[in-house]
């Protein structure tokens, strides 16, 4: 833990209250400890978990809050006890900075199903400060919550795979799901279900993008590589593809009916929910005992699959798709991502933004 007397100002964009609002925020970052490295932030991506949160639609936000958990960016200084990383390499941050290292989750290496994990904003530190996120100059992180960025591969492609890249990666690993040949089904189709479609179809995968309208359907097919595209209000399809799915990736983050999907996995078959939802969802029971189906859910990746993923995408040649934004336009890009307005990444410029240079 680094000493109080040489803690870092910095500024970065935080909501005050659950307006969302972001504006300038200056707060203080711990000195490098001895397994810490002090990052100078270079971008950031925005998640829609990102609005959940500075909303408090969840009822467990903290203010001021500083969003962002897809950070990448440059080693400026690293403690004395670390030894993957140095000054100058290009690293990324994602959703956590901490886990408690003794639980079975840890031992294991899968820390995010830690229960006493650590976000990267929006928590508590061990040192009892709040933790602040990638939407400003600087991050001070362990070591363990921190992964080099493969050569080659440009942080604005990069930054979106932090998240949602990782997060469709690691249910395909754990769930055997990795195999070519598999025919999956990608329900909803933003940033995380376009990822969804490019990371299962380098695995060799026939992919299904699910929709409830017809209006990706070009972009699904053409430009991410779709096999087959499936309006989920157009019945006739619907019972066509039945019972022919492996999986389904269900990136929705709203409430919807789950049997429609159910109707679609082979027996065995997995429904994997990735959507952050406030509200329960249904489904009678013999949709899934008819078919010995699952419905589980995946929570974003480990360290260690983050960067595995990080490999596969650079030997694939796996890029996201992502508009790049200034400092000065988060706010617009909360309310376009809000309203699905976006292909399909915003990715943040934090150090070509003027609004924390001034």
């Amino acid at each position: 833990m680094g000493s109080i007397d040489k803690e870092r100002t910095i500024v970065g964009l935080a909501a005050t209250d659950p307006s969302g609002h972001l504006s300038p925020y200056t707060f203080t970052l711990r000195n490098t400890g001895p397994e810490d490295v002090f990052i100078k932030v270079m971008c950031c991506g925005v998640c829609h978990t990102d609005i959940h949160q500075v909303k408090n639609d969840l009822g467990m936000s903290r203010y001021p809050m500083v969003p962002g958990h897809e950070v990448i960016g440059e080693v400026v200084e690293v403690g004395s006890e670390v030894t993957k990383f140095s000054a100058g390499d290009v690293v990324g941050v994602g959703c956590l900075v901490g886990c408690c290292r003794s639980c079975m989750a840890c031992d294991s290496d899968i820390e995010q199903y830690c229960n006493k994990k650590i976000w990267s904003y929006n928590d508590v530190y061990t040192d009892g400060k709040p933790t602040q996120g990638g939407f400003a100059e600087s991050m001070v992180v362990d070591q363990k919550f921190v992964v080099k960025i493969p050569d080659g591969m440009s942080p604005e492609q990069a930054a979106p795979l932090l998240c949602a890249g990782v997060t469709v990666y690691s249910p395909l690993n754990h769930f055997g799901l990795k195999k070519p040949g598999l025919r999956g089904g990608i329900l909803g189709l933003g940033g995380v279900g376009h990822m969804g479609v490019k990371i299962a179809k380098a695995m060799g995968h026939h992919i299904t993008v699910i929709s409830s309208s017809d209006k990706k359907r070009v972009e699904a097919l053409d430009h991410l590589g779709a096999d087959d595209y499936l309006v989920s209000s157009d019945a006739a399809k619907m019972q066509e593809v039945a019972d022919s799915l492996d999986y389904i990736i269900d990136t929705v983050p709203v409430n919807h009916p789950l049997e429609p999907y159910l109707s679609l996995l082979k027996v065995d078959g997995k429904l994997i929910l990735m959507g952050v939802i406030n509200t329960p969802l249904q489904f009678i029971s013999p949709m899934v005992m008819l078919g010995r189906k699952v419905i589980t859910g995946s929570f974003i990746g480990s360290m260690k699959e983050t960067e595995e993923m990080l490999d596969f995408c650079k030997e694939k040649g796996l890029s996201s798709m992502i508009e790049v934004v200034n400092m000065d336009y988060v706010n617009t890009a909360l309310e376009r991502l809000e309203k699905n307005d976006v292909r399909y990444r915003f990715v943040v410029d934090v150090a070509g933004s003027k609004l924390l240079q001034q």
